[in-house]
């Protein structure tokens, strides 16, 4: 399950562009727009580091929100955010407005588990093709994760999408191949001692 529901106060926007995004973010504001669900775009703002905050706390874009707007609460799923490239600072975020019924396509991380019941303990080395997976699935059912048993695994093997038990309801984004998330390798120890021998010399 995705992390614990929360809510966010906003205000709606009369004038949008660079200028008055500015001076939103002068007072500790920033611009956001909620969109989707056959409505029209709404221009809001809200706090700035109430919603640095969730960013920073991890599956921010698998949470569904709550925005009261001016009284009016809307569910919504935060689909893109902008950081400030130097500062680290949050400069605006989409929200698609999600209705009890609404799928959203989402980018799921992957968590991996038994790695010591793997070759993993005898040196293997774990090769992640995939930290996350984008999947299909309903805006009140968002997996917090997905997670790969590595139980048993050896050199070579390969841990593709089907071997990975979704939710009910939950379905790959990407349908046409059965991808793959990771696979086990043979430790690179050679490759590390000829560069050491290399160095020396």
């Amino acid at each position: 399950m995705s992390h614990a529901s929360y809510e966010l106060k906003a205000v709606a926007r009369e004038r949008v562009g660079k200028g008055s995004s500015r001076e939103l973010r002068r007072n500790g504001l920033i611009p956001a727009v909620i969109y989707g669900d056959k409505q029209a775009p709404i221009a809001i703002s809200i706090n700035t580091n109430e919603i640095t905050k969730r960013i920073h706390a991890g599956g921010f874009m698998t949470t569904i929100a709550t925005i009261d707007l001016d009284g009016k609460k809307i569910s919504v799923l935060p689909k893109d955010y902008q950081l400030d490239r130097v500062r680290d600072f949050t400069m605006h975020v989409d929200f698609l407005r999600v209705s009890a019924n609404s799928q959203v396509s989402v980018q799921v991380p992957v968590h991996f588990v038994n790695e010591e019941k793997s070759a993993i303990k005898t040196g293997a080395v774990l090769n992640i093709v995939r930290h996350e997976v984008e999947l299909h699935c309903p805006a009140s059912d968002i997996p917090e994760a997905i997670t790969v048993d590595l139980a048993g695994l050896k050199v070579g093997d390969a841990i593709h999408i089907s071997a990975v038990k979704l939710p009910k309801g939950v379905t790959p984004v990407i349908a046409d191949r059965d991808f793959t998330i990771a696979t086990i390798v043979a430790p690179a120890a050679g490759v590390a001692e000829e560069e050491e021998g290399s160095a020396e010399a």
